[in-house]
C-alpha cells in the first residue's frame, strides 16, 4: 500500500515524541510533525520541539518552516506535509506523522482543506474590526444573511469560525458547506493507521504536564519568551501558543513567576482536555493506555504488535 501513514496522536505530554522516534527507528523511516506551533523558528522550548538528542538521528519534517511573524494556514501545512509524505513514500518508507494538532493531521490525511484565499486577509480584518467596534453579534448577523445554515451551527462567540465562513462566501460566492462539498475528495488521499496514547489515569497525565512545565523553565523558557517578546515575534497565531503568553505577565512585571507558572500549567491541562475531546470523536484511533512507570516500553510493545497485525513491519 503506497499511500499509508502511521499517525501518532494524543494529548500534550502523553509521550508522542518518544513513541514516534522509537517507531521510526523500528521502521527505518522519517517523521512528519503535525504541530501548529513547532512550525515556527525560534519557538523551541515552549512548543516542546524535540531536541537533536531526542530526535536520535531520525529525520523530522515540518519543523522551523516559517518565522513566528508570518501567517501560516492549514492549507499551507497540507501543501508542505503532503510533499514530504510523497517523497518518503517514493523512497519506499511509511511516513510517521506525529503531533497534537488534530486539525493538521486530519487535513493531511484528507488533503482537502482549501476554502477561499487564506492569504487575502482583507475580509478577515474587516470583520475583526467590526467585532471590536460593534461586538460579535454584529458579525454573526452578517453571516445569518448570507449563510443561515452556518449561522445556525456557529455560536456568535466562535468568532474565528464565523469570520472564516464569511471569508469563504465573499471570496467564492458559495457558503462554506457548498464549497467544501464541491471540493472534497471522494476519499481520503492517505490510508492512515492511527495510534492514540494516553495515561490510563488522568492525574498521571496532569503530573506529566506539570513536570514538563518545570523542565521547560529549567531549559530556558523564560529567556526564549523574552527574546521573542523583545524582537516582536510574539504576534499573530504564534502569540496564541500556550507556553509563552502566560509568562508575559512576569516579564512585564505585572505578576509573580509562581502565578504565571500556575496559569501555564492550568492552561496546559485544559488544552489536553480539549485535545482528548477532539480525538475521542474519531473511532478509527487505536488507543494505547499505560500506567505510571510503564510509559514507553509498554506503549512501544503494543504499538508494534498492533502494526504487525496490520502487515506493517
Amino acid at each position: 500500500m503506497n499511500n499509508r501513514l502511521i499517525c501518532i496522536c494524543g494529548p500534550t505530554a502523553s509521550g508522542k515524541t518518544a513513541l514516534s522516534v522509537a517507531l521510526a527507528k523500528w521502521l527505518h523511516t522519517e517523521i512528519i510533525s503535525a504541530d501548529s506551533m513547532q512550525i515556527y523558528r525560534g519557538m523551541d522550548i515552549g512548543t516542546a520541539k524535540p531536541s537533536v538528542e531526542e530526535q536520535q538521528g531520525i529525520v523530522h519534517h515540518l519543523f522551523d518552516v516559517c518565522t513566528p511573524a508570518e501567517n501560516f494556514s492549514v492549507a499551507r501545512y497540507v501543501e508542505l506535509a503532503d510533499s514530504a509524505a510523497q517523497d518518503i513514500l517514493r523512497r519506499g518508507m511509511i511516513p510517521v506523522v506525529v503531533g497534537g494538532t488534530g486539525l493538521y493531521m486530519d487535513a493531511l490525511i484528507e488533503c482537502s482543506t482549501f476554502s477561499g484565499d487564506e492569504t487575502d486577509l482583507t475580509v478577515r480584518e474587516k470583520y475583526q474590526n467590526m467585532a471590536s467596534a460593534q461586538g460579535n453579534e454584529a458579525v454573526h448577523a452578517c453571516l445569518l444573511k448570507v449563510d443561515p445554515e452556518s449561522a445556525e451551527r456557529l455560536h456568535p462567540n466562535n468568532l474565528k469560525r464565523v469570520i472564516r465562513a464569511l471569508e469563504v462566501y465573499e471570496q467564492t460566492g458559495m457558503t462554506i458547506n457548498e464549497f467544501n462539498r464541491l471540493h472534497k475528495r471522494a476519499a481520503p488521499k492517505y490510508a492512515a493507521v492511527k495510534l492514540g496514547i494516553c495515561p490510563e489515569d488522568r492525574n498521571v497525565l496532569y503530573e506529566r504536564i506539570d513536570r514538563r512545565v518545570d523542565q521547560m523553565i529549567a531549559q530556558g523558557l523564560l529567556e526564549e519568551t523574552r527574546r521573542l517578546m523583545q524582537t516582536g515575534m510574539l504576534s499573530g497565531t504564534a502569540a496564541q501558543a500556550i507556553g509563552y503568553k502566560e509568562l508575559l505577565g512576569y516579564l512585564k512585571g505585572e505578576a509573580s513567576l509562581e502565578d504565571c507558572l500556575e496559569l501555564l500549567k492550568r492552561r496546559s491541562r485544559n488544552y489536553a482536555k480539549r485535545q482528548l475531546t477532539w480525538l475521542k470523536r474519531d473511532d478509527s484511533i487505536h488507543w494505547i493506555y499505560y500506567n505510571k512507570g510503564e510509559e514507553l516500553p509498554r506503549v512501544l510493545q503494543e504499538a508494534t504488535e498492533y502494526l504487525q497485525k496490520l502487515g506493517v513491519q
